[in-house]
C-alpha cells in the first residue's frame, strides 16, 4: 500500500484554518480581536519568511482553548467550520483525494496547525489518519500549552518517522507528498513523487528546478 500524504492548509484548502480560526475568534468577540489579529498576521509572515518560532506561534493560538469546556469549545468548532472551512473546500482537492482512494493508496495529513483545528477538517476529507501538532489536556480541559513535537519543518519528518515506526505496512518507497509550502522542503526531499501545490515562491523555484510536479487545486 502506498502512502498519499498531504499538507493541509493552502494545499487542500484554499487558505490558513488557523488564521481563519483566529478571525472567527476575533469576529465572535472571543478574544481581543485587533491585537490577536495582528499577532496571527505577524506569525504568518514568519511562516511564510521560514522564520516562525512554532513554539510561540502554538501557545498563541492555543491559549483561548483553555478558557472553555470540551463541549463549549466542539459548539464553537461546528459554526467556525460552517463559517470559515466550508467556503475553503476546492473540489479539486476532493478529486485527487478520491483518485488518491481509488489507487488504493493510504491518505495522511501532516500539518503544522494544532489537532483541535484540524482534526475535524481531515475526518470531513476522509483521510485515514492525521498528523497535527499536539495541545496539552488535563482533566479533560485544555491548558493552552503545546505537547511533543511541533509537527513544522524537520518536525514533520520526525513525526512522520515516528508515525511509520507505529505502522510497519507502509513506508515512504513509492509516497506522494502534496505541498504548496517551503517550509515543507524536509519531507518534500523525502518522498518518492514530491509534488508542489500552488506552491510559494521559493517551492515553485526549487520545484522547477528539480523537475518535480506543479500542479493547481485551486477552484479558479
Amino acid at each position: 500500500m502506498r502512502l498519499a500524504i498531504f499538507d493541509l492548509d493552502h494545499t487542500l484548502i484554499g487558505g490558513d484554518s488557523d488564521q481563519v480560526w483566529g478571525d472567527f475568534l476575533a469576529e465572535s468577540g472571543l478574544v481581543d480581536g485587533d491585537a490577536y489579529k495582528a499577532q496571527v498576521s505577524a506569525f504568518y509572515q514568519d511562516y511564510m519568511a521560514g522564520t516562525l518560532d512554532i513554539h510561540a506561534h502554538l501557545s498563541h493560538s492555543l491559549a483561548p482553548l483553555s478558557r472553555f469546556s470540551m463541549a463549549e469549545l466542539d459548539s464553537l468548532h461546528r459554526d467556525y467550520f460552517a463559517q470559515k472551512v466550508l467556503p475553503l473546500l476546492q473540489p479539486k482537492a476532493h478529486q485527487l483525494l478520491q483518485w488518491h482512494r481509488q489507487q488504493g493508496h493510504y491518505l495522511l495529513i501532516i500539518t503544522a496547525t494544532n489537532r483541535f483545528i484540524t482534526a475535524p477538517i481531515a475526518e470531513y476529507l476522509g483521510v485515514d489518519d492525521l498528523i497535527a501538532c499536539e495541545a496539552e489536556i488535563i482533566d479533560n480541559r485544555y491548558t493552552g500549552r503545546p505537547t511533543g513535537v511541533p509537527s513544522y519543518r524537520e518536525g514533520k519528518v520526525t513525526r512522520l518517522q515516528d508515525w511509520l515506526r507505529q505502522h510497519p505496512e507502509l513506508s515512504l518507497e513509492g509516497s506522494y507528498f502534496y505541498s504548496d509550502s517551503h517550509n515543507d522542503l524536509p519531507l518534500l526531499e523525502l518522498a518518492s513523487q514530491p509534488v508542489a501545490v500552488d506552491p510559494d515562491d521559493v517551492l515553485k523555484q526549487v520545484a522547477t528546478e528539480r523537475g518535480w510536479e506543479i500542479v493547481s487545486l485551486r477552484n479558479s
